[in-house]
């Protein structure tokens, strides 16, 4: 008995100096992290006036209830599905096309790993406005399409046209990064297993498809897992390129994009707002289990 307690003291000591070794990170979490998600939950169920006096007041439901008769946001959430859809895919598969260039042991694939990097390692605000310059209608886009024959469009201004610009350009950016991910699972492969295709008569495509897919399985549902949470969260290039308003004709208008004008550009909608951001936090974790189920992978995590 004399033994247990002493015991049990001893635990609590330890417990005492590993919660004070763990306060900072505890505080900075609870701070900056799980305080603003826990307000903003509750925000979602009031009508709020941050501005001019700040008051609450206690709606339930109403602000969920508003998301399925407002019409900016159905029409911001078919876009941001729309941009997932052709984004996630496309920036998989090139990464992992890239990734699997460049570790074919080609000359100057380092020049080229560091080339392919670049865009990555550049401010996103510094890329939207390169590529808005580039997308102009007298730009380098139009002038290279006048150059092959083919048809110029405009860009910027043109509401068929305005996402599928912001997509080109965030495939291109973003595809690098991942393509690093893929670059060092593939050092992980035994050589064995390309030797022994070899013998059995596989060609370059057969062992890149029956070995080098099956083997960066749970590589692809990581890099997949983390397109949908970054892409469902797209803002800053729809921001620029539409000047904030999600023009032209609300077709670059994304769920993140109309919550910050919710939030900040209109009084007395902040708590519609909140309830929006906790609608699409759901959406990407429904997106994300979806994903898991599809896989069955889960070694990685």
């Amino acid at each position: 008995m004399r033994n247990s307690r002493k015991f049990s003291k001893r635990m609590l000591r330890e417990a005492g100096q590993g919660y004070t070794f763990m306060f900072p990170v505890i505080f900075t979490l609870g701070l900056f992290v799980i305080g603003p998600i826990l307000y903003a939950i509750y925000l979602s169920f009031n009508d709020v006036q941050l501005l001019g006096g700040t008051s609450y007041e206690f709606v339930g439901l109403e602000n969920f209830k508003e998301i399925f008769s407002d019409y900016r946001a159905q029409v911001s959430l078919k876009n941001t599905i729309f941009y997932v859809a052709i984004v996630v895919p496309s920036q998989t598969i090139l990464a992992l096309v890239l990734a699997a260039t460049l570790n074919a042991g080609l000359k100057g694939q380092k020049f080229f790993r560091i080339v392919y990097f670049l865009p990555t390692l550049t401010s996103s605000a510094v890329l939207t406005l390169i590529f808005m310059w580039m997308y102009n209608q007298n730009g380098l886009i139009n002038q290279l399409l006048k150059i092959v024959g083919l048809p110029t469009y405009n860009w910027i201004g043109d509401p068929a046209i305005a996402l599928k610009a912001i997509m080109i350009m965030n495939i291109w950016a973003t595809a690098p990064f991942f393509m690093v991910i893929y670059l060092a699972a593939l050092q992980d492969i035994p050589e064995s297993l390309y030797e022994a295709a070899e013998l059995d008569g596989a060609n370059a495509i057969q062992k890149f498809w029956f070995i080098t897919v099956p083997y960066l399985k749970p590589v692809t549902s990581f890099v997949v897992i983390m397109g949908i949470i970054g892409t469902f969260q797209l803002f800053d290039q729809s921001y620029i390129f539409s000047g904030g308003d999600g023009g032209p004709n609300n077709s670059t208008l994304t769920v993140v994009l109309l919550i910050y004008q919710y939030a900040f550009k209109s009084l007395g909608t902040m708590g519609y707002a909140a309830a929006l951001a906790i609608a699409l936090a759901i959406v990407i974790f429904v997106a994300t289990i979806i994903q898991r189920k599809f896989d069955k992978e889960e070694s990685l995590y």
